[in-house]
């Protein structure tokens, strides 16, 4: 691909051609966003379900519906964005990977630590750029605190308390199966609250994992029930505690509570979701009993993971040895559940 021309030229960069694998409603959600940055274009379409299929090609008339992955695989692509159950992900990935597709798949990249590091590794041997939605880093609001801890403004961090409760839980059976799904709240929620943690620390090793899983209230009675509510604490290399808790149809009072406090040694930060909202979220950082304000709604996070991966493919990124960032939070997460058993 050509580079992009600044100053007094245009650019002439040709957009990548994509094909989306699984367009329910996230995956059109990701489509409609890369679309609507002008980052690339969608050439083909793919759905178990002909309504879905049709749904989203209002989106893209041009792009031509297909079957399926082999169908994609066949086709003149430059990626593919993934939006299956969880089950799929990992071995959609390596098979596009290893056709030589770059990928964006949605969390969890796989349902354990070993399918995860496999993909990355037909990521590297292909040496085609991936990455995977974990959609809260682009948050202002998140966006900001990491730059605070990374700046040192909040001194040390030696704590971190997150949450994701969740009232509804999902609505289709296969998130109920832990071979399809990986696991319950932890593996579609709690992803999230690891990743942040991790990753405005810089991913430091976690030396240490102890857990509770729950199930209707009570403890899990075997390894192939998932949880509907867990809490979790990690211990890193430099002795920070990170403490997790996430659930599916906990009562809240609300639809969501979702949030993430940060405490150094010369400071905090915390984000926080507004009034039980999925998508409006405040940051503030707080010293004392003072607090400032870093970030309010409205913030259109939602396909800012998708747009980033679309623009770095259009500038011509291959390999980003930042996806195996991707193997420690799936390694954290393994390690929440073997601890939780």
């Amino acid at each position: 691909m050509k580079a992009w021309i600044s100053g007094e030229h245009a650019a002439t960069v040709k957009r990548p051609k994509l094909g989306f694998l699984g367009v329910g409603w996230i995956g059109r959600h990701r489509m409609k966003a890369i679309l609507d940055s002008g980052a690339a274009e969608a050439a083909a379409i793919a759905d178990s379900s002909a309504d879905m299929a049709r749904e989203a090609a209002a989106l893209a008339p041009d792009a031509g519906i297909v079957s399926d992955l082999d169908a994609l695989l066949d086709l003149e692509l430059d990626g593919i964005v993934i939006a299956t159950p969880s089950a799929a992900h990992a071995e959609q990935s390596i098979r596009a990977l290893g056709a030589g597709f770059a990928v964006f798949c949605q969390k969890p990249l796989g349902r354990t630590a070993s399918e995860v590091r496999a993909v990355v590794d037909a990521s590297r041997t292909a040496d085609r750029l991936l990455g995977v939605d974990l959609s809260y880093r682009h948050t202002q609001g998140m966006q900001q605190i990491r730059q605070l801890i990374r700046s040192n403004a909040l001194g040390t961090i030696f704590a971190a308390d997150l949450t994701f409760h969740n009232a509804y839980g999902p609505d289709k059976p296969w998130f109920y199966d832990k071979n399809q799904s990986g696991g319950g709240c932890v593996i579609d929620l709690g992803v999230h609250l690891v990743d942040l943690a991790l990753w405005c620390l810089d991913f430091p090793s976690v030396t240490n994992v102890t857990s509770a899983l729950r199930a209707g209230g009570k403890r899990l009675e075997n390894k192939g029930q998932v949880e509907d509510f867990a809490a979790a604490t990690l211990t890193l290399a430099g002795g920070e505690i990170i403490r997790l808790t996430c659930s599916w149809r906990l009562n809240a009072g609300c639809d969501a509570e979702i949030g993430a406090d940060f405490f150094g040694t010369e400071g905090g930060a915390s984000f926080r979701n507004v009034d039980g909202s999925f998508y409006d979220f405040t940051a503030v950082r707080m010293s004392g009993t003072s607090s400032e304000t870093l970030a309010l709604p409205p913030d259109d996070w939602g396909g800012r993971a998708a747009v980033d991966w679309a623009r770095k493919l259009a500038g011509g990124q291959r390999y980003d040895p930042a996806c195996e960032n991707f193997i420690a939070v799936a390694e954290a997460i393994d390690g929440i559940y073997g601890a939780g058993i």
